[in-house]
């Protein structure tokens, strides 16, 4: 898939603790926080990638490009 018709995270949803819980595509499909790592370790969400955290877990974040402006964290919520 290219970039052109993959799907891209354009809101999130949070926790009390700021955590990231779950994920609105462009497409307006909302993901569970497991459903959105599936999707973006199969390449199918645009702007993101998976990478193992110290404590052994797999987590989503966005790819850097040096805008601050489309991290996960600024997105709206929804």
């Amino acid at each position: 898939m290219d970039q052109t018709t993959r799907e891209s995270f354009t809101a999130v949803q949070k926790n009390g603790d700021g955590d990231l819980t779950a994920f609105q595509t462009s497409a307006g499909r909302v993901l569970d926080y497991h459903q959105a790592l599936a999707e973006v370790k199969a390449g199918a969400i645009a702007g993101v990638n998976v990478f193992k955290g110290k404590d052994g877990e797999m987590y989503i974040r966005g790819d850097a490009d040096g805008d601050p402006t489309n991290n996960l964290d600024q997105l709206p919520h929804f």
